[in-house]
């Protein structure tokens, strides 16, 4: 940089930086939020290449930042979101010169019309919006043979920890903030595409509540199970971001569920005694089968820490129900019935208005778009699209049973628990099928240096009880591992 002065702040300060501290240097007149935008742009400048994380730049975060570091001089900060940098998964609507294509070269000239809710949020609460970060296409449910990550627009996303599994299919979100290219980052959850990168890439992830979070303007997978969240380096980060995309949407009428938390004092959430008392459930059965040895025993030290904590864990807890029992009939039918009715809304100039579009698009351009083959998307398709078909709506109700009453419910009050804690993405299934909030939390590392998690899951909207265990044990632990770039 030819900045001296930012290029030291960038190299000394900026790796790891949190909000927190980001907003003391803008109040006290250290720096301002356009100096912010231009470190991080530096930074995926000279790092993105080996990582891929960023499918764009927003071409007017430098104006967007120098705007919102004058209101701050006329007016203060709107949140503590004002003038800090945020990477926005591309299934996201920005209503601006950004594209929304879901990772897709089908999708690679769309423009939305307008901000998805949750970017409306974010743009009120003063966040500068500096891109948009690759994904796995079409939220991985193109192929089965797809590797996390790997889009035809973008191609592959690199893990910032070297050759292993980055995570998916949140994983440019993920990998971008594990790499300091952005103070946070929002992504979307379907099944285990927040929880696993960020278990991936040493990071908190919060996988809300169905409902908390408005999806309105979001490229679709499943009407039941989507869900946007966050991404942060702290607890805290992951929390201010998740607040600043919260708000009822009249047009996701589920989101008026989140009038629980009126009055939530959520900065007392952030409280390092928060597992002090709490019964914390182990099912070691959902993953035992599959988890070698490393795990376990890496497993079994969170554990300690979490009883450090002063918590009471419940080990030997049978859910009834494996994840595999849950299966993807719901989220097959789902795909094309939103999908559709997505691309049936964009722009009339826009070619591609069906998943049939999709689908004959890949085969009119194989070399580029169906290096994994499509047959998810195939399978897709051959249902009606209606939500009408008995098998759809047997496995619907089956799931949310199985993943809500029979797993879930049942556990919480047999065993008398108050969330569940599993290894990495370990039972994400269950949080998805019953629309149930996890967040991740980092542990340290694994087997080759690999970054190793734990995910706490609790009951609809207990948010703040989640967020207040991950809080408490991030502050024993302090499990993020910063990648060796």
């Amino acid at each position: 940089m030819h900045n001296t002065k930012l290029d030291q702040l960038r190299k000394e300060w900026l790796p790891e930086a949190d909000i927190r501290s980001m907003q003391d240097k803008m109040d006290g007149g250290e720096l301002t939020a356009e100096e912010l935008v231009t470190m991080y742009l530096a930074e995926i400048s000279e790092t993105d290449r080996n990582i891929n994380s960023v499918l764009e730049v927003n071409p007017d975060a430098m104006q967007i930042a120098r705007m919102l570091d004058f209101e701050r001089r006329l007016n203060g900060p709107r949140s503590a979101l004002h003038g800090i940098p945020v990477l926005l998964k591309d299934n996201m609507d920005t209503g601006d010169k950004m594209h929304t294509s879901a990772g897709s070269l089908a999708l690679k000239d769309h423009y939305a019309a307008e901000d998805a809710f949750l970017v409306q949020k974010l743009r009120e609460a003063g966040a500068v919006l500096l891109g948009k970060a690759n994904m796995t296409e079409w939220a991985n449910f193109m192929s089965d043979k797809m590797t996390n990550g790997w889009s035809s627009r973008g191609g592959q996303v690199k893990s910032p920890y070297g050759p292993i599994d980055v995570g998916g299919s949140s994983s440019g979100s993920a990998a971008a903030v594990a790499a300091n290219l952005a103070a946070a980052s929002a992504g979307t959850e379907t099944t285990g595409s927040i929880i696993e990168p960020a278990s991936q890439n040493s990071l908190v992830g919060i996988k809300p509540t169905v409902g908390a979070i408005s999806r309105t303007g979001v490229i679709p997978l499943s009407v039941t199970q989507d869900t946007p969240g966050a991404f942060g380096r702290t607890v805290e980060d992951a929390l201010i971001l998740f607040r600043g995309m919260t708000g009822v949407d009249p047009e996701d009428p589920v989101t008026a569920l989140g009038a629980v938390w009126d009055g939530t004092d959520w900065d007392a959430v952030l409280d390092t005694k928060a597992l002090s008392g709490a019964r914390i459930g182990v099912a070691r059965k959902i993953f035992e089968r599959e988890a070698d040895t490393g795990l376990n025993d890496r497993f079994d030290q969170a554990l300690e820490a979490i009883r450090a904590c002063g918590a009471e864990v419940v080990d030997g807890i049978d859910l009834g129900v494996m994840e595999d029992d849950l299966g993807y009939d719901v989220l097959l039918h789902e795909f094309k019935a939103a999908l559709n009715a997505y691309l049936g809304r964009t722009a009339p100039d826009n070619p591609i208005r069906t998943l049939k579009d999709i689908i004959e698009f890949n085969n009119c351009h194989p070399e580029e778009t169906l290096k994994f083959g499509q047959n998810m998307l195939e399978e897709s398709e051959r249902t009606s699209g209606t939500l009408t078909e008995r098998s759809y709506l047997e496995a619907l109700e089956r799931n949310r049973h199985l993943a809500a009453e029979t797993a879930l419910e049942s556990a919480f009050r047999k065993y008398e628990i108050n969330a569940l804690v599993f290894p990495k993405d370990h039972g994400c299934s269950f949080g998805a099928a019953a629309g149930y909030p996890g967040i991740a939390v980092p542990s340290g590392e694994g087997e080759g240096g690999e970054p190793f998690g734990i995910t706490f899951y609790g009951r609809a909207f207990s948010e703040p009880l989640l967020i207040g265990y991950a809080f408490a044990y991030e502050q024993h632990v302090h499990g993020r591992v910063k990648p060796e770039l």
